[in-house]
């Protein structure tokens, strides 16, 4: 770690620095967590309100999307998951991953000078290295939503030359710049970058024209695996609810909700 850089957290310092901020977020600090998911879910079923956060330094049972492992070294990255009861359909709900993942690139942007992009459906990269993967957990009652967590990992301080071989190649803020950063300054940031990406969607502001600018795999030969379904063709665009519109190898058009990516026979991120 580089010297003068103080990348502790606590939750004394981090309830002081939002309200010196003014950033409208309450957050729960923790130690260590089994899942920020799971704590995150319990609060909001306790009646937790929009805007809250749960973050812990490490975690003994997290987890990606699809039920994948997560790994991070203790104290290095940040593990947060968020509480949010926007007023949208169960169906637009991945608009959040949306306004999420653009946030985490405009963080990332801020407090490192480092350009950022999505890959489809739920990851941030740095060149070709997942950087931050995103989860969403909805509470449906009926046709309803009642609440979503949204997970984010976010890789800050990690070396992760050494990762465990069943992560995809990935990097960290760290490996990228150099140098080691205040993981306080950095939730800060995001959290306000997520407070404000989450305001745009609830004023009605669509969100899909950004994503698909920021998307690194538009426009690029792909093959998307869904279960056991194999789709192969070129990725095209994103709709307005997150799906990408993939043109396969007939010529047809086709809606995909969700699935890994795989570009030029290289698997982008996907924890």
């Amino acid at each position: 770690m580089a010297a003068g850089v103080d990348v502790t957290l606590d939750g004394v310092r981090i309830s002081r620095a939002l309200a010196a901020r003014n950033i409208g977020w309450r957050v729960y600090h923790h130690p260590t967590l089994a899942s920020t998911m799971d704590e995150a879910h319990r609060l909001a079923r306790a009646g937790a309100s929009e805007l809250t956060a749960v973050v812990a330094d490490e975690q003994t049972a997290g987890r990606g999307r699809l039920n994948r492992r997560w790994w991070s070294p203790a104290g290095s990255n940040l593990l947060l998951s968020l509480i949010l009861r926007p007023p949208l359909r169960p169906c637009r709900a991945h608009r959040l991953t949306m306004a999420c993942s653009l946030a985490v690139c405009d963080a990332v942007k801020r407090v490192s000078g480092l350009e950022a992009r999505v890959k489809w459906p739920n990851d941030v990269l740095i060149g070709e290295r997942k950087v931050c993967g995103i989860l969403s957990e909805l509470e449906i009652d009926g046709e309803r939503l009642e609440y979503a967590i949204v997970g984010i990992g976010l890789n800050v301080n990690a070396d992760l030359h050494d990762a465990p071989p069943f992560l995809a190649p990935a990097t960290s803020l760290l490996m990228e710049a150099g140098r080691a950063f205040s993981r306080l300054e950095v939730l800060l940031t995001l959290l306000e970058e997520v407070g404000r990406r989450y305001q745009a969607l609830r004023d009605g502001h669509q969100l899909h024209h950004e994503w698909a600018r920021r998307m690194a795999t538009l426009g690029e030969r792909v093959r998307v695996t869904e279960g056991e379904r194999v789709l192969s063709g070129v990725a095209v665009d994103v709709d307005e609810d997150g799906a990408l519109l993939l043109r396969d190898d007939a010529g047809v058009l086709r809606r995909v909700l969700v699935g890994d990516v795989t570009l030029h026979g290289r698997t982008l991120g996907g924890n």
